[in-house]
């Protein structure tokens, strides 16, 4: 691997560390970030355990594919590939099947903010309507069209896509979005919930951005990815 991409494989490895310490994983999921190439990524392979290592990463081309690897990749590669080609803001993309978010998708709510943190997510989290794999380049842009220049969206009755302008933004970003569903859910369960209004969430947002939340979950991945 390339000296450029070591410190990129490095930020990679603890985020899926982190995940699947925290059960996001769930035996499905892949992680993406793009190298200092705009047109080439750093992708995990189609079976990635636990114990993986900055190494474990492989180079992808965004517009030609795998070259000289014959490792296996995931099925549903396109749900990145797509995401990157067409977005130039996204540096990085997760997709999970986390249970509480990828819930809403398959119920009568909407998945909104609740919680302050999730107001990172005031543009709305689109349901893509077709819960099938993402397995092809046709099905690739329809996501992507669902997705817009939002930061993330559901997949109805699958799971959940993040995106970020960094490997860091990207974790900060799935983190929220699954802890936002989980308490929203628990807030449900009482009765009448709220969701949090366009102005706050507008006066939230700008200080969240600044980065000061997303450098505090940044180093509780770091500090639970246990390397």
């Amino acid at each position: 691997m390339e000296n450029s991409n070591q410190e990129l494989a490095g930020k990679l490895n603890k985020a899926w560390r982190f995940f699947y310490g925290r059960g996001y994983i769930d035996g499905f999921g892949h992680l993406s970030a793009r190298t200092s190439d705009p047109d080439k990524i750093l992708m995990t392979p189609h079976e990635l355990g636990l114990e993986s290592r900055p190494e474990d990463f492989i180079e992808i081309d965004l517009h030609k594919g795998q070259e000289g690897c014959e490792i296996n990749l995931p099925g549903e590669l396109p749900i990145h590939l797509e995401i990157l080609k067409a977005r130039p803001d996204v540096n990085a993309v997760a997709h999970f099947h986390c249970h509480h978010a990828t819930s809403f998708s398959m119920s009568e709510h909407d998945l909104k903010p609740t919680y302050f943190l999730a107001s990172i997510f005031r543009d709305g989290i689109p349901v893509h309507p077709d819960s099938r794999l993402v397995n092809s380049e046709e099905r690739g842009k329809s996501m992507v069209a669902t997705l817009g220049n939002r930061r993330a969206t559901l997949l109805r009755a699958h799971g959940i896509v993040v995106t970020g302008a960094s490997v860091e933004e990207m974790t900060a970003g799935v983190y929220i979005m699954e802890d936002n569903a989980r308490r929203t859910a628990i807030a449900a369960s009482m009765g009448k919930y709220e969701v949090l209004g366009d102005e706050e969430m507008a006066e939230i947002e700008a200080e969240l951005l600044q980065g000061g939340p997303f450098g505090r979950i940044w180093a509780l991945c770091e500090a639970e990815a246990g390397i």
